[in-house]
């Protein structure tokens, strides 16, 4: 077939002219962003560009949860720490980077600018009336028909039988919570009547509230990284926590948080108290296995009354809007340390870290000063060293730990003198010891027996350096203390998004019809549903209504 002499296949080559689409302006791009930004596949990219951006949080030290780690990560990568942290990386501190301020901004204006718009609508449609009745009910799903003969009724009874066939129709969906509306219309000379309902905007309900619970989580989480405080302090039996930012050994706090605010009040670590497994219990292969941890504390106030309260695991203790919480345990033992001319250079309870379950526990002691070698010259002593409750020998000739209890305690030292590497301005925690610069005098690397002691020995240090003294193993535990203004609202919109959530999945949208139209012979009964999405109970709902219908006419 030919085409006509005008004809143009977009190229510009027949008679018309080419349709070019009109420009935007700079109005018609913003409002072309703004709906792209607020559509619900924008929101759902956002939020999974924020949980992939959160990822790097998790692989560098941060600044504002770790900045000890943070100052050896740029001692040990002096290259690459400059790299990381300029602008706009910003890799040790994430959470508060440009980048990921970004995202979570673009997200939380994407919510609302979705969220408000369907609210209104929703609003409207819930006070709106049910649709009109389709006029071929035919091609709807579960299409029910049923056929009232009677040709003998005048026409006026046939239509007084539709309408109260209509009107019967109308209770029952009443009865089922469907917003009913009986309409009547004339079509081709013919009267029909019919009753339009329509149930399920508790599903939009239920979607609204999951996202507004959204914006409230997002909301209380930022609320909550701004105002939050978390303190982390040990504690060894007879040591007191004042809550104050100074006697913290950890602090993280958020950007906004005033240390003015702390509530001031002290912890004293009475005892902690830990029962095992025996063989009482009928688990012989359990036995040293915890039961419980019970931290015996003193609460004291500001004007010096005192109580006496208990921490457990998972039951913590509540102070001023602060839970204070259990979050580990183990052995500090006392050590006595004197130099050459009998002077006390230190005198603490050290917390050893548990490598096991039985409490074979790894500590380091670091002596600063007051120390002498035999040159005469002031020198820094180091000693790193295994703590066994309850002392067991391996077939290789170490030691181990066979139970987590006191029974038969010994604790080995190996010595170190030299520098400890405390003096470079570079923050060391106390559970490491850095012996790059320093000389070993006791262990298996250079063939001396290590210290051994018991709970009440005194041995001397090598090289004529003084004594060490084994006081005593009193118990320490570490307190978690917290303080979050929006933490409850965080679990508040968590359930209401999970309820939210539920709601609109669990609750159908639907509209169904009754329609009767007379005829020559009768009335012509017509039932009909539609589903807003999948419902694969729409046509046994539809069968249920014509059978509950048919047994009330």
């Amino acid at each position: 077939m030919s085409r006509p002499s005008d004809y143009d296949d977009g190229t510009g080559g027949g008679g018309s002219a080419r349709v070019e689409a009109p420009e935007l302006g700079f109005a018609g791009w913003l409002r072309w962003f703004w709906r792209q930004l607020t559509s619900m596949r924008v929101a759902l990219i956002l939020l999974l560009l924020l949980a992939v951006a959160a990822i790097p949080g998790s692989l560098v030290p941060q600044r504002s949860a770790d900045p000890n780690g943070v100052i050896q990560y740029e001692q040990d990568h002096p290259e690459l720490f400059p790299i990381l942290a300029a602008f706009p990386i910003q890799a040790f501190d994430v959470y508060g980077s440009v980048w990921f301020s970004a995202i979570y901004l673009l997200l939380f204006i994407s919510l609302v600018g979705c969220v408000l718009p369907r609210i209104l609508h929703h609003w409207r449609a819930w006070r709106g009336r049910p649709p009109k009745t389709p006029a071929r009910l035919q091609r709807m799903a579960g299409y029910a028909e049923v056929r009232v003969s009677n040709p003998t009724a005048s026409d006026e009874e046939r239509e007084v039988f539709a309408a109260r066939a209509v009107d019967e129709a109308a209770a029952i969906l009443k009865k089922l919570r469907y917003r009913v509306e009986v309409q009547r219309v004339s079509r081709r000379g013919t009267p029909e009547v019919s009753v339009s309902a329509e149930r399920g905007y508790l599903r939009e309900t239920g979607n609204l509230i999951f996202h507004i619970s959204l914006l409230g989580v997002l909301i209380s989480v930022a609320l909550g990284g701004a105002l939050t405080f978390n303190g982390q302090k040990v504690l060894v039996e007879g040591e007191t926590l004042v809550n104050q930012l100074i006697d913290y050994d950890t602090v993280n706090s958020g950007r906004s948080f005033d240390t003015a605010s702390l509530e001031p009040f002290s912890l004293r670590l009475n005892s902690l108290d830990v029962t095992y497994m025996t063989p009482d219990d009928g688990n012989v292969s359990a036995i040293g296995q915890v039961k419980d941890y019970t931290a015996n504390m003193t609460l004291i106030e500001t004007d010096g009354e005192e109580s006496a309260h208990t921490i457990r695991v998972n039951h913590p203790l509540r102070v001023h809007g602060s839970p204070v919480y259990l979050i580990a345990n183990g052995y500090a033992p006392l050590l006595t340390i004197r130099n050459a001319e009998g002077t006390v250079v230190y005198s603490e309870a050290m917390p050893f870290i548990p490598q096991d379950t039985n409490m074979t526990s790894l500590g380091v002691v670091k002596v600063p000063y007051g120390i002498e070698d035999a040159s005469g010259e002031k020198t820094q002593l180091g000693l790193r060293g295994f703590f066994y409750p309850t002392k067991a020998d391996l077939e290789t000739g170490a030691y181990t730990s066979n139970y987590p209890d006191l029974e038969n305690p010994v604790l080995t030292l190996d010595v170190f003198t030299g520098d400890l590497g405390i003096d470079g301005g570079i923050p060391q925690s106390v559970y490491a010891l850095d012996t790059s610069k320093m000389e070993q005098l006791t262990g298996r690397a250079v063939d001396e027996e290590s210290l051994e002691l018991t709970p009440g020995d005194t041995v001397d240090l090598p090289n004529g350096l003084g004594t060490i003294s084994f006081e005593a193993a009193p118990r320490y535990a570490s307190f978690d203390v917290m303080r979050n203004p929006a933490q409850e609202w965080v679990l508040v919109f968590a359930l209401l998004a999970l309820g939210g959530l539920l709601w609109s999945l669990f609750v159908p949208r639907r509209r169904m019809w009754v329609k009767a139209v007379p005829n020559s012979d009768g009335v012509v009964l017509q039932y009909a549903a539609l589903a807003r999405g999948d419902d694969p109970a729409l046509a046994r709902a539809v069968e249920e209504l014509r059978d509950q219908h048919r047994e009330r006419l």
